[in-house]
């Protein structure tokens, strides 16, 4: 049995694209970056983590195949997580307007006697945006819940000027990693 260890609904409709039947998971895990931790290696960790939790959960049922994913925005090595507030979603895009960010999305693959993962690392260039824009955007609710205050998915698509990577990647979960990572625990896609 497959279960995803998150509660993101784009995570969920991403990985219904690839046509699997998976079950899924509420698990806590905080999302603290480590002092001096690298940008990847902390995408990395939590990502695991998600999944390692979420195998715990459900170490009684045979065959488990459990996986977790992080997505993080980072911007001259600071990594953006999700927006506490208006003014926090506005700082994070006025900082990433008018430049190129990185995107880093790791997925972990789990089970009772193994655990693999695979990274995806995307380029997203915003366009230069002014203050009117950035409030129009806060005030729709989009950035909240996200990594770096936008969803490429959402009205923050007509910001993008620029994608070198994973679209779906970019939304939370790489499909090609995702689908290949599967693939190696036998999950047939």
């Amino acid at each position: 049995m497959l279960y995803l260890a998150s509660q993101s609904p784009r995570r969920r409709q991403l990985l219904e694209q690839l046509g699997l039947a998976f079950g899924v998971l509420d698990v806590d895990v905080p999302e603290v970056r480590r002092v001096g931790e690298p940008a990847e290696d902390y995408v990395s960790r939590v990502a695991r983590e998600k999944a390692g939790a979420g195998l715990m959960s459900v170490a009684a049922v045979p065959g488990a195949v459990v996986i977790g994913a992080d997505t993080e925005v980072v911007l001259d090595g600071e990594v953006f997580g999700k927006p506490a507030d208006a003014a926090a979603a506005a700082a994070m895009l006025a900082r990433l307007a008018g430049r190129t960010h990185r995107v880093i999305s790791a997925v972990w693959a789990v089970s009772a006697g193994r655990e693999d993962h695979a990274v995806s690392v995307s380029d997203v260039g915003i366009a230069a945006l002014d203050a009117t824009a950035i409030d129009r955007y806060v005030e729709t609710g989009e950035p909240y819940g996200k990594a770096g205050a936008y969803a490429i998915q959402g009205r923050a698509a007509a910001f993008i000027d620029r994608l070198s990577g994973s679209y779906s990647g970019v939304m939370g979960l790489p499909l090609h990693e995702t689908a290949t990572l599967l693939r190696r625990f036998g999950v047939s896609i």
